[in-house]
């Protein structure tokens, strides 16, 4: 075949509608965009394999086999734990408190004003597992929390709205529920959809579902179910986050948070 020839005057008068398309605000496709594989999460072919393709409740029976298989810690292990899993990137001595956003010397754990505990995301008496070894002692949904904020969020249910916590780092609450502050919305609901997950009722503990209402009490609910998939959709996994899940899974209970790996099951499931 003959390669027919431009003239510089063709060439000339591409150039100026190329010219003339980026400055009206075109852009042209990227030739070089990543391959579907390349954008494929690290665990999908390996750990979430037999998730893969499914939806609804297909999905989430397969995620509860997946993800129950897991090392179980005792209670008193959780503080050595959260050392690891929520240490602050720019202080290895400290620890991030979940509510708060505060950086706490991890030496500075126990029961008084200025410590920090550990705060059940998914609070333990929906479904009254206490601290016993299982739901109690997941390391997926406790979290270093300021003692404080810690007992004004109590077993409040989650929902938006309310007044300022006290050294609560933008978090609310009101008479039955609480906010967290905006950076880790999504971070709590995530942890509230995993546990729904994992505890269905079959090992001994309650089935733990989240649902439409506060004030669920010791009933093994929490919700409010609108409002975490909200914020599990405006308030996407962060580097912290993430890190957190690959502590958990190489060092603890060696289970993931498939929420935080595949954030777009939440919808696929609720």
């Amino acid at each position: 075949m003959l390669a027919i020839p431009i003239s510089a005057g063709r060439r000339r008068t591409a150039v100026a509608l190329t010219t003339a398309a980026v400055l009206a605000g075109l852009v042209a496709p990227t030739l070089n965009a990543p391959s579907a594989e390349a954008a494929t999460p690290a665990y999908d072919d390996t750990y979430y394999a037999a998730a893969i393709g499914k939806s609804g409740p297909a999905l989430k029976a397969s995620l509860h086999t997946i993800i129950s298989n897991q090392t179980k810690i005792s209670y008193s292990a959780v503080w050595d734990a959260l050392k690891a899993t929520d240490q602050d990137p720019n202080n290895s001595n400290n620890v991030i408190l979940l509510y708060s956003g505060v950086s706490r010397a991890k030496s500075l754990y126990g029961g008084n004003n200025g410590n920090w505990n550990r705060e059940h995301v998914w609070a333990k008496s929906h479904g009254d597992f206490g601290t016993s070894t299982g739901p109690g002692t997941d390391i997926h949904h406790l979290r270093p929390t300021d003692v404080q904020v810690n007992s004004i969020r109590g077993n409040k249910d989650f929902d938006n709205g309310g007044s300022a916590v006290s050294n609560g780092g933008g978090s609310l609450t009101d008479s039955d529920s609480f906010e967290p502050r905006d950076a880790v919305k999504g971070d709590v609901a995530r942890m509230i959809f995993y546990m729904a997950v994992r505890y269905e009722g079959g090992d001994g503990w309650a089935d733990l579902e989240v649902n439409s209402s506060v004030n669920n009490g010791s009933n093994p609910y929490i919700g409010k179910l609108a409002v975490l998939k909200e914020w599990n959709a405006e308030d996407p996994p962060d580097a912290f986050e993430k890190r957190r899940n690959d502590v958990i899974y190489n060092s603890y209970q060696h289970n993931r948070n498939p929420f935080i790996d595949h954030p777009e099951w939440v919808e696929s499931i609720w």
